[in-house]
């Protein structure tokens, strides 16, 4: 938990900075960002995934912060939408790379949940 929680801002920020890419936020997408999710949802002890819970869209950061959803939710929420929000073509070319991935992550995690694959 402590290594990919601090693995925010000093390492990614600084390897990214010629892509364009403002903050940790911005390069939440992909891999790590599915790492950060799944720690962060685990030491918060939420539910990995309820398929009757729907993802909300946030009117407000003070909103988004006192959410309680479960994890999967967290991928609709924001990682899915980062994609939209990158300043350059290098960061848009690595953005829609993780978006495609992460996309891919969640149809899988959909047919082992459901029992298909």
């Amino acid at each position: 938990q402590h290594a990919v929680s601090h693995l925010h801002y000093d390492f990614v920020v600084r390897r990214c900075a010629s892509c364009g890419v403002r903050g940790s936020l911005r390069i939440a997408p992909g891999a790590m960002g599915i790492a950060r999710t799944f720690a962060y949802g685990g030491n918060k002890n939420r539910l990995m995934y309820h398929p009757d819970e729907k993802p909300v869209m946030h009117q407000s950061f003070e909103h988004y912060k006192k959410n309680t959803g479960h994890t999967i939710n967290h991928f609709y929420e924001k990682l899915l939408l980062l994609k939209d929000r990158m300043n350059t073509g290098a960061a848009k070319k690595m953005a829609e790379g993780r978006h495609q991935f992460m996309q891919a992550y969640l149809d899988q995690f959909y047919e082992e949940w459901d029992g298909k694959a």
